[in-house]
């Protein structure tokens, strides 16, 4: 299944209503899903594998395994130790 931003316009709550629809989507069918989100925290949700494209042509993808149990918890120390890194990899605090 191929998802370009399909969650982007929701308000919050909607937001993780849907997130955990599609993971619960993903676990039940087992099917493969390629997401593109801008939303980090979306992409540690729901992704096995992160690939983080380059702001430079030619520089290298960066490819992050998620390697986080399911189901997701937001709040874990885990969780949130990963969403703290990939922020800084972006100069976000």
């Amino acid at each position: 299944m191929l998802l370009d931003e399909p969650l982007g316009a929701l308000d919050a709550m909607t937001k993780i209503t849907m997130q955990e629809e599609l993971a619960r989507i993903h676990e039940v069918e087992k099917i493969t899903m390629v997401l593109v989100t801008h939303d980090l925290e979306e992409a540690i949700y729901l992704a096995d594998r992160v690939l983080i494209l380059p702001k430079t042509k030619g520089d290298p993808i960066r490819t992050i395994e998620v390697t986080l149990s399911r189901p997701r918890v937001r709040s874990s120390a885990d969780f949130v130790a990963l969403r703290q890194e990939l922020m800084a990899e972006f100069g976000l605090h």
